[in-house]
């Protein structure tokens, strides 16, 4: 076939499709999650958080619905409130140091979206949570890094 030009025309190109990659294929599922309960008392949420090299982690009551997220962050106020009050802060929980403010994503969520919510926000892990809200994992910035690293193995 020609166009007005006499030129023939271009096959009209195929674009690869892309295999949409589910969130449940990276993230950490929640029976393997350190998990923290607001009654923790806050030192040993930090030691826990080095001691596993992790930076940060759900905080569940005692029917494992999610409450809040500790992190690095939160834990940085220890150090402000010990020397503020010139006493340890060892007495102080999980509770009064975490955050409420936390994003979740839905399990039916796949990579592309997750990586788009890290890109456009300042999350650094997002809590996955079922239809009913129950917390079924977690994925972070580093399980993203782990999917681009397998497509990319793949792709050679």
């Amino acid at each position: 076939m020609k166009n007005y030009q006499q030129k023939p025309v271009e096959k009209p190109s195929v674009k690869p499709e892309v295999r949409t990659v589910p969130v449940t294929e990276y993230m950490v599922k929640a029976d393997n999650l350190i998990t923290f309960h607001p009654d923790t008392e806050i030192m040993e949420a930090v030691e826990t958080l080095l001691e596993n090299r992790i930076t940060g982690a759900p905080v569940l009551d005692e029917k494992k619905k999610v409450v809040g997220l500790i992190d690095d962050k939160d834990c940085l106020k220890v150090l402000f409130e010990s020397a503020y009050h010139d006493q340890p802060s060892g007495n102080h929980l999980v509770s009064h140091y975490m955050t409420n403010v936390l994003k979740t994503i839905s399990v039916h969520a796949d990579i592309y979206s997750v990586a788009n919510t890290f890109l456009s926000s300042k999350y650094k892990r997002l809590l996955v949570v079922d239809d009913k809200g129950q917390l079924v994992g977690q994925i972070s910035r580093r399980d993203i890094l782990r999917a681009i690293n397998d497509y990319d193995k793949k792709a050679r």
